[in-house]
C-alpha cells in the first residue's frame, strides 16, 4: 500500500470540508468524524466543516459529533481549499455537500468501494481494506491519534465488518483494533451501544421484517419489504432499519438476502448481503447502486413489490451462473 499521509494535503492548506455519502452510516460517520477531529487537534489555523445529512442518535457520543454541519437549499456556495470526500463511490452522493466538492481548489478521496471510479484530483482507495476508516487510520500519524480519534476510527471498522465477522476483515483490521484499543478506548461499550441495542419500536420492525421474510430459490434467497405505512404503525424512520438486512441474512442455508424499506423521499432503499459467492455489489451496480461483493444498496423508484423483483430475477441469475459453474464456496 502506498505509504503517504493526510498531513501531506494539508499543507498550505486554510479552508477544508469533509463530507461523506449521503444516508451515512457507522463507517462514514467515523471516517468523517476522525478526519475533522484530527485536523481540529493539530491544525488550529485551518478552518474545517464537516457536513453530513443527520446522523443516528448512537453515534452522537463521538467528539465534535454536534458540529457537523447541514446544508440548506439557501446556502450559497463556498469554495474551500481542499474537499475531503470519504466512504463515498461518487460525487452524485455526496448529497448537497456535492456543491462544495464542485468548486473546491482540490479535491481527495478516501474509499474502500470497489464501485469508485477515482473521481477525485487525489485518490486514495482500496476495496480490500475492511472500511474506509481502516484506510483513514494508514493516513494518519498514529502518535496524533488520541482516544477520542480511536473511538472514530474503531466505530466505523466495527459497523463495515459487522464487529470483524465480514469476510472484509483480514489480519491487517485486527492489527489496526488492537492498537486503537490501545488507545484506552471503551470498545465493548462502542460494539454494544451502536451495534447491538435497538429501541423498542425498532425491534419491533425488526420482528415485523422477521414474520414477513419470504424465502426463494430453495431457501437460497431471503426476502422481506417494509412498506411506508409500516413505518407509520412502528413509529420508526429509515435509519432505524440498519442491522436488519444482516439478521436476515443469518438465516440457515441463505446465500442471498434482500431487505426493500423506504428512503426518506419516494424512492425505496434495497439492502443486499451475500454470505460466501453472489457479488451483490454487481448486482447493484445494474440497478445505479454499489457497494462491496458481500454488502451492497440501492435506491428504486417504483412500487416495492416491483422492486423485489427485479432484484430476485438478478439474484436468481448469479445463482444459477455459480451453480453452473460449481462455484458454492469464495474463492
Amino acid at each position: 500500500m502506498r505509504m503517504i499521509s493526510l498531513d501531506s494535503y494539508l499543507e498550505g492548506v486554510h479552508t477544508v470540508a469533509i463530507s461523506g455519502h449521503i444516508r451515512p452510516d457507522g463507517d462514514c460517520v467515523g471516517s468523517c468524524m476522525a478526519v475533522y477531529n484530527y485536523i481540529c487537534d493539530n491544525y488550529p489555523d485551518i478552518m474545517a466543516d464537516v457536513y453530513l445529512e443527520t446522523i443516528p442518535d448512537k453515534f452522537m457520543f463521538l467528539k465534535n459529533a454536534n458540529k457537523i454541519r447541514h446544508i440548506r437549499e439557501t446556502d450559497g456556495k463556498k469554495e474551500y481549499d481542499l474537499f475531503i470526500a470519504l466512504d463515498c463511490g461518487d460525487a452524485g452522493r455526496l448529497g448537497m455537500a456535492g456543491q462544495y466538492f464542485e468548486v473546491a481548489k482540490s479535491t481527495f478521496c478516501v474509499d474502500h468501494h470497489i464501485s469508485n471510479q477515482s473521481f477525485a484530483d487525489f485518490n486514495y482507495i482500496f476495496p480490500n481494506a475492511s472500511s474506509t476508516c481502516e484506510l483513514v487510520y494508514q493516513l494518519l500519524d498514529s502518535s496524533k491519534i488520541t482516544k477520542e480519534i480511536a473511538e472514530c476510527i474503531y466505530l466505523g471498522i466495527v459497523h463495515d465488518t459487522g464487529v470483524f465477522q465480514y469476510s472484509c476483515a483480514s489480519s491487517k483490521t485486527m492489527e489496526i483494533a488492537g492498537k486503537l484499543m490501545d488507545k484506552g478506548i471503551d470498545y465493548s461499550r462502542i460494539v454494544d451501544e451502536t451495534f447491538y441495542i435497538r429501541t423498542f419500536a425498532q425491534q419491533q420492525i425488526l420482528g415485523k421484517a422477521l414474520m414477513d421474510a419470504e424465502l426463494h430459490f430453495d431457501g437460497m434467497c431471503i426476502s422481506s419489504v417494509i412498506k411506508r405505512k409500516q413505518l407509520e404503525k412502528f413509529h420508526v424512520e429509515p435509519k432505524d432499519m440498519d442491522g436488519i438486512v444482516s439478521t436476515l441474512r443469518s438465516t440457515t442455508g441463505v446465500e442471498v438476502a434482500i431487505f426493500v424499506y423506504p428512503n426518506e423521499n419516494d424512492t425505496y432503499k434495497v439492502s443486499l448481503r451475500s454470505a460466501s459467492y453472489v457479488d451483490v455489489a454487481e448486482i447493484a451496480v445494474e440497478f445505479g447502486g454499489g457497494g462491496h461483493s458481500r454488502a451492497a444498496g440501492l435506491s428504486m423508484e417504483g412500487k416495492p413489490d416491483d422492486i423485489l423483483k427485479k432484484v430476485l430475477a438478478k439474484v436468481k441469475k448469479q445463482l444459477k451462473t455459480k451453480e453452473e459453474n460449481g462455484c458454492t464456496t469464495e474463492s
